[in-house]
Order: structure tokens, then C-alpha cells, then sequence
């Protein structure tokens, strides 16, 4: 399961990467920003239990 969750967490830092270069995507800047944030806050959640 962590892994699946570093996996999106590298997709979401790549799709704000690609939003930040290419000009006139900076709508993608704020939505890989706000999944990389809840995909951590789901994977920290996800760590502190044993499940």
C-alpha cells in the first residue's frame, strides 16, 4: 500500500513540475499540488496505524 502511495506521490510532484514549465498551465500547478498533499496526509494517516 505505501508503495502504491509513493507512486502517486511522484505522478502528482511530476504533473506540478509540468505545470510550472509549460506556460499557461498553471492550473496544473495547484491541482498536483492539492492531490501531492492529500495523497501525504493519506499516506501519514495510513503509517501511524496497523492496518
Amino acid at each position: 500500500m505505501l508503495g502504491f502511495i509513493a507512486l502517486l506521490l511522484v505522478i502528482w510532484l511530476a504533473l506540478t513540475v509540468v505545470g510550472a514549465v509549460v506556460e499557461g498551465l498553471f492550473w496544473l500547478v495547484i491541482v498536483g499540488a492539492v492531490l501531492f498533499l492529500a495523497t501525504a496526509a493519506f499516506g501519514w494517516v495510513k503509517r501511524n496505524t496497523k492496518v
